[in-house]
C-alpha cells in the first residue's frame, strides 16, 4: 500500500482547486487517483488552517465551513502537527526563506516521501529537501 506515489497538497493547490484555477485540472485528477488507490493525498493541519482563514477572510464564514466539509470529503489524509513536526518546520523555517506554514508542507513530504503539489515561488528555496511538482499559475 504505501508504495504508492504520495503527495502533499499546500493551500496553493487547495485554492486553485476550490477556485477553478489553471491547476484545479491536475488537482482533480489526484483525487480521482485517490479515490482508485492509485495514490495517496496528504495535508498538514496547519495548511488546512492557512486555507481555512484565507476562505474565511475573503469569502466569510459560511464559505468556510463549505470549503471544510468539502475538504473532509475528499480522499486526503490530514496530518497533524506533533512536537517532532513541529520542531522541524522551525528548523526548516530558521534556515529557508519560506513561509513556517509552507516549512510544514516540507515536512510532511520528507515524511511519507512524497511530491509538493505547488505553484507558489517561495518553495524554489526548498527544492533540494522534498519533491515537487509544479502547478500552473493562474494568468
Amino acid at each position: 500500500m504505501h508504495d504508492l506515489p504520495a503527495y502533499v497538497l499546500d493551500s496553493f493547490a487547495f485554492i486553485a482547486y476550490l477556485e477553478d484555477e489553471p491547476a484545479a485540472q491536475r488537482i482533480q485528477k489526484l483525487l480521482e487517483d485517490a479515490k482508485e488507490n492509485k495514490c495517496r493525498l496528504y495535508i498538514s493541519i496547519i495548511n488546512l488552517g492557512e486555507i481555512l482563514y484565507s476562505v474565511e477572510r475573503n469569502n466569510g464564514l459560511a464559505k468556510t465551513h463549505e470549503a471544510l466539509a468539502l475538504i473532509q470529503s475528499l480522499p486526503i489524509e490530514i496530518l497533524p502537527a506533533d512536537n517532532q513536526t513541529v520542531l522541524a518546520a522551525a528548523h526548516i523555517k530558521a534556515n529557508h526563506p519560506i513561509s513556517y506554514a509552507d516549512a510544514f508542507v516540507v515536512v510532511a513530504a520528507q515524511n511519507i516521501n512524497g511530491t509538493i503539489m505547488t505553484g507558489d515561488p517561495e518553495f524554489e528555496e526548498v527544492t533540494e529537501l522534498a519533491k515537487i511538482e509544479w502547478l500552473k499559475k493562474r494568468k
